[in-house]
């Protein structure tokens, strides 16, 4: 018997968000200050239109260099293209994208809006909370969750002791 489990019992729901009208130093700002590598960009709505990463923001620096100036607002330097997770997806299928991509985090959407975000922290921490707490070990039985191109990663390496 697997066990299932979802983004919505591990995602984190107070997200720090930013707009896309708001102006870049600040931004850029809230980012350092909170320590985070990345932030969604919401409207008025919290509906998703993009993220704004230290790598979108890497732009701005040589922006100012190329163009002697720097400066603008969120939506010139954010990613429009976000790959996104549901709350009731499994988790594997997140474990699967961090594998296959650069993501740090994926914002959560339901019906047209952010409700959270689930970052590798977060993934790593559940399955460290499953494996601890499953009196089955492994605690999952099957492989029906893992996707083919993620179980070619994991052929890829040496299995671990068990």
């Amino acid at each position: 018997m697997s066990k299932v489990v979802y983004v919505r019992d591990f995602m984190v729901t107070r997200v720090v968000t930013l707009s896309p009208d708001q102006d870049i130093f600040q931004a850029m700002k809230t980012l350092i200050q909170q320590r985070f590598s990345g932030a969604p960009v919401v409207d008025a709505e919290q509906r998703l239109v993009g993220m704004l990463s230290e790598k979108d923001c890497l732009r701005v620096f040589a922006s100012g260099a190329y163009y002697y100036g720097a400066g603008g607002h969120v939506s010139d330097y954010m990613s429009k293209a976000v790959a996104t997770v549901d709350p009731d997806d499994e988790l594997f299928k997140v474990a699967d994208i961090f594998m296959s991509q650069s993501f740090r985090r994926l914002p959560v959407v339901e019906d047209g809006k952010l409700v959270g975000q689930i970052s590798r922290r977060d993934v790593l921490m559940a399955s460290l909370k499953i494996c601890e707490d499953s009196p089955i070990k492994p605690p999952f039985t099957d492989s029906k969750f893992i996707s083919d191109d993620m179980k070619a990663v994991l052929n890829q390496g040496s299995k671990p002791a068990g």
